[in-house]
């Protein structure tokens, strides 16, 4: 099975260096390209690509502009193609429906190949996401608690990958007031673009988000994201960050968090795995139950990708399958605060 991308760049190099790398890529195909929002509204209905690129700036109607657009009149999934310079709007595209992005270097023509595999990296993920979504099966066993919800907890870790964004956007807005307890959260996201994304979650939240630095001190009532590029741990009550070698191909990776978070806060943390490509956070959510932590799934129907909850399940490390807004009521009635 191909995918056939159409590709929207108002750059006629990036459009042609886009078309070459990911001609080489099996199972994807450049369909059709457009240099605007008008002429992606018509390639659109002309070609009904599999798979939407659309770069973030451009003249006339950004790339945010036309993702909403789009997103409004059909169901083609959407990548936006990002610079650091567009970053905040980035993070808003993915809040509005779109499901990745993939970051351009600052010099193509000397990053080349860093760049191709990033592209791959992603369209490949993209292009094994029915698999994904569509292999692991809930039963009832993995469905229903097999023990009591914890009612002192002392610590809460999320982690997330494609669909990350806009799932953890609602499940921060919605906690309540005068939570004490830490939360970690691990998003897959490069660097440059977790900044922007932990000021967009500390907008809405009624907890304090910040970005975490080496060495900062952990405290009640505040939310960390791991920096992109760092693989985050906490230990003695303070974030540790790491270069160490990506696993599941990524840097955060979730197993890092989790497991470190298992040792620290034991039978009194509560783990989540929220949408996402791959299997992070399986192992770590294994470290947790060993430890008598507790576990949470977001399900299939409000993931956008299933593959990340449905290894989780699939491994039995999961004590609760639940949507986004049963995800909310549990969180609030396990840390407590005010409504």
């Amino acid at each position: 099975m191909e995918i056939n991308i159409l590709l929207v760049d108002d750059s006629a190099f990036m459009r042609q260096i886009l078309k070459e790398k990911i001609a080489e890529i099996d199972g994807l195909n450049v369909i059709a390209t457009a240099r605007n929002s008008q002429e992606a509204f018509q390639k659109i209905k002309q070609f009904n690509p599999d798979l939407i690129t659309l770069d973030i700036e451009m003249p006339g109607m950004n790339g945010l502009e036309t993702l909403k657009v789009i997103k409004a009149s059909c169901d083609i999934p959407v990548m936006m193609m990002s610079s650091l310079s567009g970053k905040e709007i980035t993070i808003e595209a993915l809040e509005a429906g779109a499901i990745d992005f993939i970051e351009k270097p600052a010099d193509i023509r000397n990053q080349g190949e860093s760049f191709k595999k990033q592209i791959e990296f992603v369209m490949k993920q993209f292009f094994n996401r029915t698999q994904e979504m569509t292999a692991p099966r809930i039963n009832d066993e993995g469905s229903i608690p097999a023990k009591s919800r914890p009612n002192a907890v002392r610590a809460l870790v999320i982690g997330a990958s494609t669909g990350g964004p806009r799932a953890l956007l609602q499940v921060m807005k919605n906690l309540p007031e005068g939570i004490n307890v830490p939360i970690f959260i691990v998003q897959h996201m490069p660097k440059g673009f977790t900044a922007s994304f932990a000021q967009r979650m500390d907008a809405v939240s009624p907890v304090k988000v910040i970005e975490a630095y080496d060495g900062m001190p952990v405290e009640g009532g505040k939310a960390y994201v791991a920096p992109g590029d760092y693989h985050m741990t906490v230990k003695n009550r303070r974030i540790q960050l790491s270069q160490a070698d990506k696993i599941h191909g990524v840097r955060p990776a979730v197993d890092h968090l989790f497991s470190s978070a298992a040792e620290s806060y034991g039978n009194r943390l509560i783990g989540v795995v929220l949408t996402g490509m791959g299997k992070d956070g399986t192992e770590g959510l294994k470290k947790i139950k060993t430890n008598g932590g507790y576990t949470f799934a977001q399900d299939k129907e409000s993931s956008l990708v299933f593959g990340m909850p449905g290894n989780a399940i699939q491994n039995k490390v999961i004590d609760e399958v639940v949507n986004l807004e049963e995800l909310t009521d549990a969180l609030n009635q396990v840390l407590g605060g005010r409504k």
